[in-house]
């Protein structure tokens, strides 16, 4: 080998763990017969993906618990907060993806700019997002199930094992749909979010003739302590500053803020969808954008009815929903109705939910971070082998472990990605300035910045426990990435090719 050419293999090493994959290599993979996703859906679709995704488990089951068990009647304002952070965020998500429409989101983002190791890490941060994210609602759908069937929880017993043939129902018919193709995931899912937005609008509509001025006094209840808001189940920041416990008070406020961000992660899937879209550049702004805007608008208007139909202190407990607030007022036929819309509602979450896994996982296997026998797609244009492995683990969590509430775990993560891509965004317009984008941040780097501190906060807000969890996960996903991750990268395998050609260009890129 040529000096010139050691010298550049040289570079390539010492760097190889930021080194980056070119917005042109990632968009030109795109078009590769064998791992070619459809362009199906237009900004329509993009926008009932986001809103499909939100209006679920949060709207029908977060709210109340976290009005009873954290915050009181200042739930509303805590969505307030939540949905600040998460505007700023996607702004920032609008660019990228309409600069760089490839499956993947945070994760294609981050190897575009911060380089492969970054981007392995958020790339095995969303998986563990979404995989429990998807077990944790499928089991909820479960429960609902059992409450329209009139009868008890839909289970089964092997053994002393309980299994819940009803999450694994629930999961086999999504995985189903998602391997048939994703234009047809969109129509269905558009038929459930027409009536689980109906069911909303029924709760806000009737429910606010059940409004008594009273129940929003005290809007921020005086902080109390208790079991569950102290030691390693506080918040982060209450922990830092010796308040001893983080439930209700301006304490319980701010980790309202965070737990109720669950509610919020549907634009970060639609982002995963980017290179299955019809004109990303104008009909991904638009579709994170919109779905965000009119969750935004549902979810405060929810909040308030809810808190306002009964005394926050009557909703306490883990078992308190919508469906709880109409029951105290005496209408169970709504209790029923509700249910119903829960059902539809969470039936699109475990969708998308598991659709935003298998894209993250199909760039992954793609770039060779993950084997790349998994990356081929169908005659449909789908990761069908991905969609199958996703629906398999999916299942199994959902049908044997008794996961419990894992909105926090969720939480921390999309915030972590979210981190990621407002920095990225200051980092892509200094690096590649002469990229089309079809959207751009206004106000940059103030608005990016501003989407760091506001997500860097709600992070701190969340307990200590769930930061334990999430350091040890991350620490598994270190150990992956050195024993077979780094070694099996397409841009490993691209460089060795190159040096032994003696292309020193190509090896220094890793291109």
């Amino acid at each position: 080998m040529a000096t010139s050419d050691r010298k550049a293999a040289g570079a390539w090493t010492r760097s190889g763990l930021f080194r980056t994959k070119s917005i042109e290599q990632s968009i030109r993979e795109t078009d590769e017969p064998e791992t070619k996703l459809r362009k199906d859906l237009t900004s329509w679709d993009l926008t009932v993906f986001g809103v499909a995704v939100v209006i679920g488990a949060g709207i029908f089951t977060l709210t109340a618990r976290t009005a009873g068990n954290v915050a009181g009647p200042s739930v509303s304002l805590a969505f307030v907060f939540a949905a600040v952070a998460c505007a700023l965020a996607a702004l920032c998500y609008a660019e990228f993806a309409s600069t760089v429409p490839v499956a993947g989101s945070a994760y294609t983002f981050s190897y575009a700019t911060f380089g492969e190791f970054v981007a392995w890490i958020i790339g095995w941060d969303l998986i563990l997002e979404f995989a429990l994210a998807a077990s944790v609602v499928a089991k909820g759908w479960s429960l609902y199930l059992g409450e329209v069937l009139g009868s008890t929880h839909p289970v089964f017993h092997i053994g002393s094992r309980e299994v819940d043939w009803g999450a694994v129902l629930i999961v086999a018919v999504i995985t189903a749909l998602l391997a048939t193709g994703t234009k047809l995931s969109s129509r269905v899912s558009a038929v459930i979010t027409a009536i689980k937005v109906a069911v909303v609008l029924f709760v806000v509509i009737v429910g606010a003739f059940f409004i008594k001025g009273s129940n929003y006094s005290p809007y921020i209840p005086p902080s109390e302590s208790g079991s569950t808001g102290e030691g390693i189940h506080q918040s982060l920041f209450s922990y830092l500053t010796g308040a001893g416990g983080s439930n209700f008070g301006w304490y319980g406020l701010l980790a309202a803020a965070s737990l109720v961000f669950f509610a919020f992660i549907g634009f970060d899937v639609v982002a995963t969808t980017a290179e299955e879209t019809k004109n990303p550049q104008k009909a991904l702004p638009r579709g994170i954008l919109a779905s965000l805007a009119i969750v935004t608008v549902l979810y405060v208007a929810v909040s308030l009815v809810l808190t306002g139909m009964v005394n926050y202190t009557e909703l306490a407990g883990d078992d308190s929903t919508l469906a709880t607030a109409f029951a105290i007022n005496g209408m169970d036929w709504a209790k029923n109705l509700i249910s119903f819309g829960a059902l539809a509602g969470l039936t699109t979450v475990v969708m998308v939910l598991m659709l935003g896994q298998t894209r993250v996982l199909f760039a992954m296997a793609r770039d060779g971070l993950m084997p790349r026998a998994l990356a081929p797609t169908g005659k449909r244009g789908t990761p069908v082998r991905i969609t199958l492995l996703v629906g398999g683990v999916v299942a199994v969590l959902a049908a044997f472990f008794p996961i419990g509430t894992l909105e926090e775990m969720v939480n921390i993560g999309t915030l972590f990605a979210f981190v990621l891509v407002s920095i990225g965004v200051v980092v892509l317009r200094r690096m590649r300035p002469d990229l089309e984008r079809g959207f751009r941040v206004p106000l940059v780097p103030l608005v990016p910045i501003l989407a760091v501190l506001a997500c860097l906060w709600l992070m701190l807000n969340l307990s200590v426990e769930t930061w334990i969890r999430f350091i040890v996960w991350m620490a598994i996903g270190v150990v992956v990435y050195f024993a077979y991750s780094r070694r099996h990268s397409m841009l490993t395998v691209r460089a060795r090719e190159a040096a032994g050609r003696g292309d020193s260009q190509a090896a220094d890129t890793g291109s």
